[in-house]
Parts: C-alpha cells; sequence; structure tokens
C-alpha cells in the first residue's frame, strides 16, 4: 500500500488497533477514549514491600507510527510499507519502559492532551508498569505524535515529530502533586524535552526535605545551552551522544571533553557518551578525598592505550578501565577518576531491525544499573547488551519483559 500515514486525530482502522494491545478489550477501552473522557487515570502499579524505591522519570511521551520500507522514497515517489506498527515512544516513554522491563518500579511525568492519542499513550504506559497517575492531561490540543520510517537497505530511521501542545510547563503542575510523585523516588530521570518543567522536578527533588534525590541528565543534541545548563547543573550523572560533548565544550577530543564536562559540573559522578555500534566512553570520578593516588597521566594517552587494549574480535559487548589517577589534558585541571570504554554488541545485518530507542533503552539499563548498585565495569556491556536486544524489534517498546531475556541472565 502507499506510505499514507495515520492521521492521529481519526480513529484507527481495525487493522492497527490489534497491534497496540494484548486484548481487544482493553484496546477498545483505551482508543474509545474513557480514560480521559471520565477522568481516570491507570492505577499506579502496586509496590512490593522489599522494592518500595521509586525511578521517577519527567520528559516526553509519544505514540509512534513506524513505518518499515525497502527503500527511503525519493521526492514525488509512492512506495509500499513491508510492516507498519504504531507503539508508545518519547525519550522518557522508552527509558522507563526498559527500566521496568528490567524490573524497577518506575514513574512518569509528562504530559497529553484529552485526545485518543493521549489516551492510547496512557494505556501503553500503564501496561508496561509505569505509574502514570502523575501525567498531565490538557483540555484541547494534541499528544505528541511522530512518523517513523525505516529504511530496509540502509538500516536508517528518519523521525519526523508533531510536538504535543500546549506544552508542559511547572504550572501544570501543583506543589502537593510535585511532592506526591517525588515519594518513595530513590532516582530522577530526566529527559530535557521539556527543561523548565525538569528543572522545577529537579530543583524540588535535591532540595524538598533535604531529600537529594540523585539525578540522571540525558544531554540531547537538540537542546540549546540555555535549556540544559540548569539541568547539568543538578546533574549527578550524565548521558550523552558521541557529538554532545565536542560540540557543548568545542573540544575535538571526546575523552577531553568529558573531562571538561566534569570539571564543569562538580556534582556530576559521571559522564558517558554513547558511541552507536562502536560502543560507549566513560567518565567516572572518584573520592576527592582519597589522597592515596598519586599517578597523574594525560586523558588522550589513558583513552589511546585503553583502545590498544580492547577485544575487538568478540560479538558480546566488553569493557576495559583505566586504573583511578589523576587525569587532566592540556589546558585543562585535572580531575581524579578513571576512564572506561564499552564496546557494542555486534548484531548480524540480518537481525537488525530499528534502531529507534536503542539509546533510551541503553539509559533504561543505566537506571537499572544505578538502582542495584551495579559496578560500571559490568553497567557498560549490561546497557550495551539491553541497547541490543531494542535493536532486533520494530517499536521502541517492543518486546517481552527484558528481564527474562537469556541474554541478560549473567546481569541480573
Amino acid at each position: 500500500m502507499p506510505l499514507l500515514l495515520p492521521n492521529p486525530s481519526s480513529p484507527l482502522p481495525s487493522l492497527l488497533r490489534h497491534r497496540l494491545c494484548s486484548s481487544s478489550s482493553s484496546y477498545a477501552a483505551a482508543v474509545g477514549g474513557f480514560l480521559l473522557r471520565s477522568g481516570h487515570r491507570p492505577d499506579p502499579p502496586q509496590l512490593h514491600a522489599e522494592d518500595s524505591r521509586v525511578v521517577l522519570g519527567c520528559g516526553l511521551v509519544t505514540l509512534d507510527y513506524v513505518a518499515t520500507v525497502d527503500a527511503y522514497p525519493r521526492p514525488d515517489d509512492k512506495i509500499r510499507t513491508g510492516e507498519l506498527q504504531i507503539s508508545g515512544g518519547g525519550n522518557a516513554g522508552n527509558a522507563l519502559t526498559a527500566a521496568a522491563r528490567l524490573g524497577l518500579n518506575t514513574r512518569v511525568i509528562s504530559k497529553v492532551a484529552n485526545d485518543e492519542t493521549g489516551a492510547t499513550v496512557l494505556s501503553e504506559l500503564s501496561e508496561a508498569g509505569i505509574d502514570a497517575s502523575h501525567v498531565i492531561i490538557s483540555d484541547g490540543g494534541n499528544t505528541t505524535f511522530v512518523y517513523i520510517i525505516i529504511d530496509k537497505q540502509t538500516k536508517t530511521r528518519t523521525c519526523i515529530l508533531t510536538p504535543g501542545d500546549p506544552p508542559m510547563v511547572p504550572s501544570d503542575l501543583p506543589m502537593s502533586s510535585l511532592s506526591a510523585a517525588l515519594q518513595d523516588v530513590s532516582l530522577l530521570y530526566l529527559d530535557a524535552y521539556s527543561p523548565e518543567m525538569e528543572l522545577a522536578v529537579a530543583q524540588q527533588g535535591w532540595l524538598a526535605h533535604q531529600m537529594k534525590i540523585p539525578i540522571l541528565v540525558d544531554a540531547e543534541q537538540e537542546r540549546t545551552k540555555e535549556e540544559l545548563e540548569g539541568l547539568l547543573s543538578l546533574a549527578s550523572y550524565i548521558v550523552c551522544s558521541g557529538n554532545f560533548p565536542k560540540n557543548w565544550t568545542s573540544i575535538p577530543s571526546l575523552p577531553c571533553a568529558l573531562l571538561e564536562i566534569l570539571l564543569q559540573y562538580p556534582r556530576a559522578k559521571f559522564v558517558i557518551a554513547t558511541l552507536g555500534e562502536k560502543g560507549c566512553m566513560m567518565l567516572q570520578r572518584s573520592d576527592a578525598g582519597d589522597d592515596s593516588v598519586v599517578d597523574a597521566a594525560d586523558i588522550e594517552v589513558v583513552a589511546d592505550s585503553l583502545k590498544l587494549e580492547l577485544h575487538k574480535d568478540d560479538t558480546l559487548p566488553t569493557c576495559i578501565s583505566s586504573k583511578t589517577m589523576r587525569l587532566s589534558a592540556r589546558g585543562l585541571c585535572a580531575i581524579l577518576g578513571r576512564l572506561l570504554i564499552g564496546t557494542a554488541e555486534v548484531i548480524p545485518v540480518s537481525e537488525l531491525v530499528d534502531t529507534t530507542g536503542c539509546g533510551d533503552a541503553f539509559i533504561g539499563a543505566v537506571l537499572h544499573a544505578l538502582s542495584t548498585e551495579m559496578p560500571p565495569e559490568k553497567m557498560l556491556p549490561f546497557a550495551s547488551q539491553v541497547a541490543g536486544i531494542k535493536c532486533r524489534a520494530i517499536g521502541a517498546r517492543a518486546g517481552l519483559p527484558w528481564r527474562s531475556d537469556q541474554r541478560l541472565a549473567k546481569y541480573l
């Protein structure tokens, strides 16, 4: 059929509806809109006494229309889709889904409109095990939706995002509701999509009642310095794409740029740059009070040495770390810490399906690793393995609970 993507404001064709939920009755309830029209929200998942701590995410949730095509269309082309799948998406939605599928209790602050797309997004969040009771529902406007075209030939994806309206702002969430959302939270995740709102959440989590909840910030390439500065100044952990450090610091060397980021933001315990099929690089800050460390080295020299030691023939993710030392670079101060390099899983071309949401899945795994006090040497291969599982499925939230996947057995 021609590549004519659905109109999210119109009722969905019955053939597509069936893909969204595990049963026709649950789908009818969601798409019929009663969740929104009646003012009813999904009930938060019941927590067990032994795992009452919660990971709270604030940011973007969407509905994704994922069309797979043999090749990306040229101007004025009419082509056929090989498959069309509809699923929840958005940075916060994807990362929290990954964390929930790995066994964490998750909660989200986001915003949808009082439309059928919003109803579907709420239903999908609830089915994923995410507490969506703090999602804001606007009376008018539209919920964010994304058209994603997956090119089977080049293994690339093109995203066309229609932003939600009205946007999420701090006045949407009264202080009493924000305090309730922060109850029992042990880790806060911010995707920087709504920086003004997320800064308000971060400040409340850091200051109120001396909770000082640790904060992981996903430093998105699309955000401006003005939008990100406040969030990064409060960040305990920073995860970003490989191009972000260079663009943020104007330093072409990735190890030196990571060093500069930790110098700029002294609260941050580590920064991770994801590098796609090349893996990732992490700079971890060590305790400032450790005076026993006397070794010093140029961080670029350390990075080059680690790359030589990597087992590049391994198909499964691996990680190699420097020892703790005083790392410096020309023109930059030194920090006490260590550099880690992780490889990505080697996925055969025949198994590579959709890279949409792989970075979010990586972050979801990092959230799990932090919550379970997993050491970095184990965390980086684990997160890469989770991202690899996502690469093998269509749709950002596709697949069964990842905790049951045998490829993760040695980590969990």
